[in-house]
């Protein structure tokens, strides 16, 4: 089990209206690595989530009336716990989702860098004076908050994808009902209990650990108590989420799938190229949306480039990620482990090579060998779809052009990078690709002081930044006429 230093962080209860509570049914958690059942979890109804939703809705006018520097102060406190508690909610991002603990401490720490982000915006969620058009007129524009926010969450960042939706959510003045995945639902419990000993009051944070994802999500979309949906996972169910908020015309934002793409032309730093496709690709076992999905490498340094990537995925050390060598855990479940196997599998019968991996670890169960292929083409899965597993696809190509061309031939865009060493060709790249964020020379992109999200049908709307509250917040207009 898990060592803790506050026990009380390991929460099974549903969070609602600033209590625990208990239900008749519950959900099972366990470890990905072991198979070991961690925890049995509340599973709300969507009877229990109306609750939490009232409980939201009825909360919401006091949290706006706060000033932005009384919220301001509550989400920095819950800021500072979660910092001074880094290690232990560690522990149980690890034990529920599988990534190493360094990892996972870093998950933890990027999300409340969230917090304290929107806590110091809080205070600054500025209006406008607007010259007026008549003598007699004075326009003033006004931010308010939209409302109660349901927020769907994934699995693969249990802490931080929660995070970045809640905190700006609450600087301005909206409260919250947060259903994260029942594959890991100890983290958002245990933030959770966090806000509450940071003195967030009652109703503005509810957390419901549900196993009736689908329906959930529809009273989400239907209860006219919420005013929004925030939503991060697979197009095809925020394509469902938009259909359902269509009947209100909610307001939705949405960071869906991603495929991205990872240029290094001949004139690049091949060191610093595969030290950022490293990142970038095997970062939580390459189970990330911004993931290095497709890796093309101009032919002039494309072999250089394939055996210098291959020998430092060689050195990785898969395993458990309790222990302190590991660098790549489990995938999550059988499901996401088939869908290694099934891409590796077509790419090889389809005329690729394996120069790394390629087959399940050893170890068993849902652990993968860290992957490197080469000779991979356009009809290929893995051109086209997510792998969401830790395999590195090489493309070869000749031009700038031909790159271009290759990394937009998708229906996605969220992220892409390049590397070059060239500034005119960085420009013209950077302009080119059609992706909501572009790395250029490096491999980690993500920062709650810059616009997270993408375009195409990679989603809507924008996480972190000074843009981040600008989901959460309606414009009003206001015209005071008969000025003297």
């Amino acid at each position: 089990m898990l060592d803790l230093r506050s026990p009380e962080l390991l929460r099974t209860k549903a969070y609602m209206n600033g209590s625990w509570v208990e239900v008749t049914n519950t959900f099972d958690v366990h470890n990905p690595a072991t198979g070991q059942e961690l925890a049995s979890v509340a599973d709300l109804t969507v009877d229990d989530v109306r609750i939490a939703i009232c409980a939201a809705h009825r909360a919401q006018p006091m949290w706006a009336a706060k000033t932005g520097k009384e919220r301001a102060a509550l989400l920095r406190r819950w800021h500072d716990l979660m910092v001074a508690h880094a290690d232990d909610l560690a522990q149980i991002l690890t034990a529920e989702m599988g990534k190493p603990l360094a990892e996972a401490k870093g998950e933890v720490l990027y999300g409340a860098s969230f917090i304290e982000w929107f806590a110091e915006e809080a205070k600054r969620i500025y209006g406008d004076v607007i010259p007026g058009h008549q003598p007699d007129k004075r326009i003033v524009v006004l931010k308010q908050p939209v409302g109660v926010v349901g927020s769907i969450t994934p699995w693969n960042f249990p802490n931080a994808m929660i995070a970045r939706k809640v905190a700006p959510a609450l600087a301005v003045g909206c409260t919250f009902v947060a259903r994260p995945s029942e594959l890991t639902p100890l983290s958002a419990l245990a933030m959770a209990e966090l806000a509450h000993q940071a003195g967030i009051p009652a109703g503005v944070f509810n957390v419901v650990p549900s196993t009736a994802a689908a329906e959930v999500g529809e009273e989400f979309c239907s209860n006219e108590k919420i005013a929004k949906i925030t939503f991060t996972g697979s197009t095809r169910v925020g394509k469902i989420l938009m259909e359902q908020c269509a009947s209100q015309v909610k307001k939705v934002s949405l960071e869906l799938g991603g495929n991205a793409p990872f240029i290094v032309f001949d004139d690049a730093d091949v060191d610093a190229a595969v030290e950022g496709a490293l990142i970038a690709k095997f970062r939580n076992a390459g189970q990330t949306c911004v993931c290095a999905n497709r890796i093309y490498a101009q032919a002039g340094i494309h072999d250089e480039f394939v055996r210098e990537l291959s020998d430092r995925v060689r050195e990785f050390t898969v395993g458990n990620g309790f222990q302190d060598v590991t660098s790549i855990g489990p995938l999550i479940n059988k499901a996401a482990f088939r869908k290694v196997e099934a891409h590796i599998s077509d790419a090889v019968a389809k005329g690729a090579t394996v120069k790394v991996g390629g087959s399940p670890h050893a170890l068993g169960g849902q652990f993968y060998e860290p992957t490197v292929v080469t000779g991979m083409t356009s009809d290929m899965l893995a051109a086209s779809e997510e792998t969401f597993g830790p395999v590195a696809p090489v493309f070869k190509f000749e031009t700038e052009e031909q790159a271009a061309m290759q990394a937009n031939d998708s229906e996605f865009g969220l992220a892409a990078y390049f590397y070059t060493q060239d500034l005119n060709r960085a420009w013209r790249m950077a302009e080119q690709l059609q992706t909501g964020m572009v790395g250029i020379n490096t491999g980690l992109i993500s920062t709650e002081v810059a616009p997270f999200g993408g375009i195409k049908q990679s989603g809507l709307g924008r996480e972190g930044s000074k843009y981040g509250t600008d989901d959460y917040v309606e414009l009003k207009y206001m015209c005071f006429g008969g000025i003297q």
